[in-house]
C-alpha cells in the first residue's frame, strides 16, 4: 500500500474551535509556568528497557538538581518496581522538603487504593487520576456513553477524597486528566472536568490540578491554543484550578503547542527532558525553558551543565539525544559554513562584556550552558577563513592578520580536500605549526648588534647573527634602520635570495613569565609573496624567526612547483 493521491478519502482535517475573540496571539510570556517532569513515569513507560531503581534514582536526583519542584515519579499500581521506587523515595527520605512527588493512576478502585498505599508516610503528594474522554475511546474501547464517562470520573474522584481524608498526615493535591483531551469535544471535556471539581471542591488556597493533554496531536498548535483558551474561560471554579498542559509531539509541534497553551491561559507544563515519551515523545521541557531564557525570562531551572544532564538522560533512558536537538545536541552551536563562521568571528570581535547577546546564528551563549566556544565553529570542506581564524584565536590566542587568514585557509582547504575529514581546533593548530615551522625554526643567535649613523646622519643598526637554514649554519651580517631590516639584508646576501618585508603584525600570547610574542611578517621572497610566523619570549627573536619561516616556506613552495613541473 502506498500513500494516497487523495488523502481526504481517509483522513479529515481537524475542526477549528472558531474562537473569534481569542487573546493568546498577543500574549507575551514574562514568567515561567509551573514545571512538572514526567520522565520517571510517562518517559519511563516509553522506553524499550524501562529504568531499574538505580537509574530511576539517578534520574530523580538529576531532576532535583535542575530545580524541578514537582516530579511524577511513577505509576505505582502498574508494577512492583514502580511501587518499590515510590516506597524507597519515602522511606529513605530522598525527597527534599521543597519537592512534591506525583503518581498516576487509572480510574479503577483497586488501582487507586494501591496508589494511595504506596504514598504512606509522604509529607506531600500529588495523586493524578485519569480516564479517557474522546469519542473513539468512549465508543470503541470503553463502550460507555457520555453519562457513563462522567459517572466513572465522579465515582473515582469521590474515592480519592475519601481515602485522602483517612490519611491527614499527608498534604494531598488532586490532579485530573481527561485523557485524549485533544480529541474530545470541548463542551464534554468541560462537563467531565466540572463534575470532578464539584466533588473535590478546591479553593483558591488549596487548588486542584486539571491537566489537559494532547495525548495525540491532531491539530496545528493554534487550534490547540484555542482549545486551551476556551477551557480557561469556561471551566467552573477556575480560580481554584491550576490549569496544566501535557503536550505530545505527534505532529512535531509539541514545543509550539506548549508555549501557545501557556499564552492561552495554562499555568503548568508537564513534559520530559529532551522530549522522551511514547511515539514521537512528550513536550521537551528543556526546549521551552531555554526558549524563555533567550527571551530574558529566568525559567527557574538550571541547565548550566547541559552536557552532563544529557549524559545522565542517555544513560537512564538508553536512548541517544540527536546531535541536532535544540540547545543540547552535539552540533547545535556549530557552524561549518564559511560565511556563517566569518559572521560569528566578526560579531565576537565586536562584542564587549556586558553587551546584550546579539550574535549571528547563535540564539544563546553556549557558555551559559557549560559548552565551550571550541564547538561554535568546526572546520570541514565547506568552511572558510573566518572559522579557521576564530578557532586559532579563541583556543590558542593567535590573532591572524586578514591576508594571513586568506593564505592559511588555502593550506587548511588543501588538507581537508586530501583527507575529506572534519578538522578540530587542535588539528588546525597542528597544521599551522607545521606550515609555518614554529616547532622547527630556531631563533637566530645574535653575535653583535650596534647602533650608529650612516654618512647621511640616519640612525642604523648593524647586526651579526648565526642562522641555521635547512641544516646549514650561516653567519650573516647586515645593516638597516632596525634589527629586522639589518637581518633581512644579511640573510638575503648569505642565502642568495631577494627578501623584502611588506607588512608586520605582532601581539602577545599569555601573560607574566609565560608570555610569548608572536610576529607575522608578510614577505616578498623572489617572485613570491607569503607570510612567515615566529614565536618567542623576545619580540625581536620572534620577528627574526618569522623571516626565516617565510624564506623556508618560499623555498619549499619552489621545490613543489619544480616537482609538479
Amino acid at each position: 500500500m502506498t500513500m494516497l493521491k487523495n488523502p481526504a478519502t481517509k483522513y479529515r482535517a481537524f475542526t477549528p474551535v472558531g474562537l473569534k475573540d481569542r487573546t493568546w496571539p498577543d500574549a507575551v510570556l514574562t514568567k515561567p509556568p509551573v514545571w512538572c517532569s514526567v520522565d520517571l513515569r510517562d518517559g519511563n513507560q516509553a522506553l524499550i528497557e524501562p529504568m531499574d531503581i538505580p537509574r530511576k534514582l539517578k534520574m530523580f536526583q538529576t531532576l532535583v538538581d535542575i530545580g524541578f519542584k514537582e516530579i511524577e515519579v511513577g505509576f505505582p499500581s502498574a508494577s512492583q518496581i514502580e511501587y518499590d521506587f515510590v516506597r524507597k523515595l519515602i522511606e529513605d527520605r530522598l525527597i527534599p522538603d521543597d519537592v512534591t512527588i506525583q503518581v498516576l493512576t487509572q480510574a479503577r478502585e483497586h488501582l487507586i487504593r494501591r496508589t494511595f498505599e504506596s504514598l504512606k508516610g509522604a509529607k506531600r503528594a500529588i495523586v493524578h487520576l485519569y480516564n479517557a474522554t474522546a469519542p473513539v475511546m468512549r465508543k470503541v474501547v470503553l463502550g460507555l456513553t457520555e453519562d457513563g464517562i462522567v459517572e466513572l470520573a465522579v465515582t473515582n474522584a469521590k474515592l480519592f477524597k475519601q481515602i485522602a481524608s483517612e490519611h491527614p498526615e499527608t498534604e494531598w493535591t488532586f490532579e485530573y486528566s481527561p485523557e485524549m483531551f485533544s480529541g474530545t469535544e470541548l463542551p464534554f471535556a468541560k462537563r467531565v472536568v466540572d463534575a470532578v471539581t464539584e466533588v473535590w471542591q478546591p479553593t483558591p488556597q488549596h487548588k486542584c490540578i486539571i491537566n489537559l493533554p494532547s495525548t495525540v496531536e491532531h491539530s496545528t498548535p493554534n487550534i490547540f491554543a484555542d482549545m486551551i483558551e476556551w477551557m480557561h474561560r469556561h471551566l467552573a471554579r477556575r480560580d481554584s484550578i491550576v490549569l496544566s498542559i501535557h503536550p505530545h509531539n505527534d505532529r512535531g509541534t509539541g514545543t509550539a503547542a506548549g508555549e501557545l497553551a501557556i499564552m492561552a491561559g495554562g499555568d503548568r507544563l508537564e513534559g520530559c527532558l529532551f522530549g522522551n515519551g511514547e511515539r514521537t515523545g512528550n513536550l521537551d521541557l528543556v526546549n521551552v525553558a531555554l526558549n524563555l531564557y533567550t527571551q530574558g525570562v529566568n525559567p527557574g531551572l538550571d541547565f548550566s551543565d547541559i552536557d552532563e544532564i544529557r549524559r545522565v538522560v542517555e544513560h537512564c533512558n538508553q536512548l541517544p539525544v540527536h546531535p541536532r536537538h535544540p540547545y543540547v545536541g552535539e552540533l547545535v552551536y556549530t557552524s561549518f559554513s564559511g560565511s556563517h563562521q566569518d559572521a560569528i568571528k566578526k560579531a565576537f570581535a565586536a562584542r564587549k562584556d556586558g553587551d546584550i547577546w546579539v550574535m549571528p546564528y547563535l540564539p544563546i551563549d553556549p557558555k551559559d550552558l557549560g559548552r565551550s566556544y571550541e564547538a561554535v565553529i568546526r572546520v570541514n570542506s565547506q568552511s572558510g577563513k573566518g572559522g579557521i581564524a576564530y578557532l586559532l584565536e579563541s583556543e590558542y590566542g593567535l590573532e591572524l592578520p586578514r591576508r594571513l587568514q586568506i593564505e592559511f585557509s588555502q593550506v587548511v582547504q588543501a588538507v581537508m580536500d586530501a583527507s575529506g575529514k572534519e578538522l578540530s581546533a587542535r588539528d588546525i593548530h597542528q597544521v599551522f605549526l607545521r606550515e609555518y615551522g614554529l616547532n622547527e625554526v630556531s631563533a637566530p643567535r645574535y653575535r653583535a648588534q650596534e647602533e650608529g649613523e650612516n654618512a647621511a646622519g640616519v640612525r642604523t643598526t648593524t647586526l651579526q647573527a648565526d642562522v641555521v637554514l635547512e641544516g646549514k649554519a650561516l653567519a650573516i651580517e647586515g645593516a638597516g634602520n632596525g634589527p629586522i631590516e639589518a637581518f633581512v639584508e644579511g640573510l638575503a646576501t648569505a642565502a642568495g635570495e631577494s627578501i623584502r618585508v611588506l607588512d608586520y603584525h605582532e601581539h602577545a600570547v599569555g601573560s607574566g613569565a609565560n608570555a610569548q610574542a608572536v610576529a607575522y611578517l608578510e614577505l616578498r621572497v623572489g617572485e613570491r609573496t607569503l607570510f612567515g610566523v615566529g614565536m618567542d619570549a623576545n619580540i625581536v627573536s620572534a620577528s627574526l624567526k618569522a623571516i626565516v619561516s617565510g624564506l623556508l616556506r618560499a623555498r619549499r613552495g619552489a621545490e613543489q612547483v619544480a616537482t609538479s613541473a
